[in-house]
């Protein structure tokens, strides 16, 4: 049985874009954390990460968003072709 395609609400929601802000600001927090010393280094660690994380967090959800904003939604029907 095929799939159906999912709705175009579904792939622009906001749980999406905070999602794909979330996973980034983990990782870069991670390797922030990680690449100046981490537990040895405590002096600081931990604030370097949470404005690094943070950082990366806002600057990917406003990016993400601006992209969805340029994109144009097609409104032709994914059942008929396109080319006659």
């Amino acid at each position: 049985m095929a799939k159906t395609p999912k709705k175009k609400s579904e792939a622009r929601s906001i749980r999406t874009y905070l999602t794909l802000s979330a996973v980034s600001a983990v990782f870069v927090g991670v390797l922030v954390f990680f690449g100046t010393g981490g537990v040895d280094e405590a002096e600081g660690a931990w604030e370097r990460t949470m404005i690094w994380s943070g950082l990366t967090f806002i600057i990917v959800l406003v990016g993400i968003a601006t992209l969805a904003l340029s994109v144009k939604e097609d409104d032709s029907d994914p059942n008929k072709p396109r080319l006659k």
